[in-house]
């Protein structure tokens, strides 16, 4: 067998398979068969490294961290449009293109797709770099996270020398809600929109973690092509279509009221595209023409953008309940009479806390105005107190959780109110992932989706369970098998020997995380003696303040954790601790790591640091004991430079510790 003939098949089929889905949407195989296809390719190139090609489709999974971001300077500008937001304003514009323009011109009508806007370079084919807009004449340099979106071709057929091409990367509406549900469900923060979580993701210096976003792209403008010339944009779009980019829709119109007509039909109809839409564009189709128009300092004369108004309507509070979420927090949510909204009916919205219930002087029978933020999430803007019944009653959020009875506590940093018990029902899924995780007692295996057919199984009710599993009884569950149950149950048996340290940051007391932890771990001998220890003792540990020493006093007084950590001895459960301090050289000092590092990762440079006493920190102030720069450090190391700090290079580090 001809290897690389066989490999570049592969990639032609699977690349064949990417575009008929991202780009025609019409899949003409099954998500098996594509996965197939594609284990096929990987295990090709893995015993044949030496033919792997930048353009495959396995190197979208994200390569090595970036430092930082390069400047690239944009040989086509990265125009802004002009923003109108009525029908007379889109009039005016038609009207002044009658005027500027004297020969017949027609337009074309697209949705404004809610994204981060790219320019993309193609040479003889190969797409070779990609960067953002950033000022519309210089951006950053995030190919290698670009590689990571599965709908943008890496390689083009029949393509021109030199091609540039501009699109809008965005996260599906559809992927950002699993997103944010996953966040909650490890406790992170959620993020605001799609918009913010697609910028979000083109800045990470990781590309696997732009990876993991499953970001898209959609093309809307050929900046430039050498050799190649088209007369108006629609045929442009279409060329791009052939060539394989995923390309945004349009609609071609001979007047400005016909062009109206169809930006009131897609904002009737934008919430059921996949991506957020914050409004529509009108361009000047013929090519030649804009070239005539030109533009102004700030945008080009021949295109606006109309920006829909956020629909709000009023309906009638019938209820407040509450939820609790994943993390514990005691969320109010209130009940209206169904009300259309944005293109779904809305009968419930978010109320966030007790403070905004207060601001608002919200009550039980009260009339709302509603409005969905970001167009997906609906919330109360404001309460019609005209409209306000007589028999409307204020609400307060109970004392107790709803779901388990325990008392809840509001946050310090905050105006959440947040469940206390580790057993709770509603914080069973992420408290089970979080005692599985990387940073806890690392479980190999247990992902969220495995922590969810546990629970909804009966198998597991809390942490403490997962020791007492039978292998039968997992293999038993949808996607194991009996190997991966085997292999589970080895994973969870070689936790046992975790040590305190990851089994206090399993634990999940607020404001006990990975480095929290070790410090407890390396001033306790074993899990009893920190138990035992009162607010007084922990206060006096370095970096274990009065707020944290009353968390773990009060989790460890829960007569639930009591509970959960009694099952853990049962079953064997290590209490010991596993912190071996060589010595406190570093007690007292904080490092601040930049760049890149070559004999090792930020995480083990720091677990070094912190074996000796030492912490680190993410930012340079004079407190700063060493900055630790390795290649390309950015502004950590010129920030020390200013204040004059220590500056370590790798071997001065490892001279440090030897």
């Amino acid at each position: 067998m001809d290897v690389k003939k066989e490999l570049d098949k592969l990639r032609r089929e699977v690349e064949y398979h990417n575009k008929m889905y991202h780009v025609y949407d019409a899949p003409v195989i099954s998500d098996y068969e594509y996965d197939m296809l594609m284990q096929r390719l990987k295990a090709l190139e893995a015993l044949h490294p030496e033919l792997i090609t930048p353009d495959s489709p396995t190197q979208r999974i994200g390569g090595t961290p970036l430092s930082q971001f390069a400047q690239v300077e944009h040989q086509v500008p990265l125009e802004s449009l002009m923003d109108v937001f009525s029908h007379e304003e889109l009039f005016s514009f038609g009207e002044r293109m009658d005027h500027l323009l004297t020969e017949p011109h027609d337009y074309v009508v697209e949705p404004k797709i809610d994204g981060l806007s790219m320019s993309l370079e193609y040479e003889n084919g190969v797409f070779v770099r990609g960067a953002t807009r950033g000022n519309g004449y210089v951006g950053e340099d995030v190919t290698e996270n670009l590689r990571t979106v599965r709908s943008l071709p890496l390689r083009i057929e029949n393509a021109p020398e030199k091609l540039i091409v501009r699109g809008e990367v965005y996260m599906s509406k559809s992927v950002f809600r699993q997103l944010n549900a996953e966040r909650e469900i490890r406790g992170e923060a959620l993020l605001a929109n799609p918009r913010n979580a697609a910028a979000g993701s083109m800045r990470q210096l990781d590309p696997k973690i732009a990876a993991s976003r499953k970001l898209d792209i959609i093309c809307f403008n050929l900046q430039y092509t050498s050799g190649v010339t088209y007369r108006t944009h629609a045929e442009s779009l279409d060329a791009m279509r052939e060539m394989g980019f995923p390309v945004v829709s349009y609609a071609r119109f001979s007047s400005i009221r016909d062009c109206v007509e169809r930006i009131e039909w897609l904002g009737e109809h934008r919430n059921e595209l996949p991506f957020d839409m914050d409004g529509a564009v009108i361009k000047i189709n013929s090519l030649a023409q804009r070239e005539s128009l030109g533009s102004t300092a700030k945008a080009p004369r021949w295109a606006v953008a109309y920006k829909y108004p956020p629909e709000k309507k009023e309906s009638r509070v019938l209820d407040i309940v509450v939820q609790v979420g994943r993390t514990g927090v005691l969320t109010p949510k209130v009940i209206v009479e169904p009300v259309r909204l944005a293109g779904t009916t809305v009968s419930a919205a978010t109320l966030h806390n007790q403070d905004n219930i207060d601001r608002l002087d919200l009550r039980i029978g009260d009339t709302v105005v509603l409005q969905k933020a970001g167009e997906i999430i609906p919330e109360v803007l404001a309460v019609n107190k005209d409209k306000r019944p007589a028999d409307a009653k204020p609400f307060i959020l109970p004392t107790v959780c709803p779901e388990c009875g325990s008392p809840v506590a509001r946050d310090p940093d905050g105006a959440a109110l947040r469940c206390t018990s580790p057993e709770c029902p509603a914080q069973r899924l992420r408290n089970l992932a979080h005692f599985a995780s990387r940073e806890a007692m690392d479980i190999e295996g247990l992902g969220i989706s495995v922590c969810e057919s546990l629970i909804q199984s009966g198998l597991v009710n809390n942490a403490a369970d997962l020791y007492y599993l039978e292998p039968q009884s997992i293999a038993m569950l949808e996607r194991m098998g009996e190997k991966s149950a085997a292999n589970l149950i080895a994973a969870i048996n070689k936790s046992r020997e975790a040590g305190l340290a990851r089994l206090l940051c399993a634990f999940g007391i607020r404001q006990v995380g990975q480095k929290a932890a070790k410090v407890l771990a390396s001033h306790f001998h074993s899990l009893d003696e920190l138990m035992d220890s009162d607010r007084e003792r922990l206060t006096g540990i370095p970096d274990i303040g009065e707020i944290t020493a009353d968390f773990i006093c009060e989790w460890f007084k829960n007569p639930q954790s009591r509970h959960m950590i009694g099952r853990l001895r049962e079953a064997g459960v290590s209490f010991e601790s596993r912190e071996e301090q060589k010595d406190r050289r570093f007690a007292g000092m904080t490092f601040v790591l930049t760049g890149t590092l070559e004999r090792f990762t930020r995480d083990e440079a720091s677990e070094i640091i912190e074996s000796y006493g030492g912490k680190t920190s993410s930012s340079v102030s004079k407190k700063t004991s060493y900055v630790l720069a390795g290649e390309s450090a950015g502004s950590k190391l010129t920030k020390a430079q200013e204040l004059q700090i220590p500056i370590l290079s790798e071997e001065d580090f490892i001279r440090m510790v030897d």
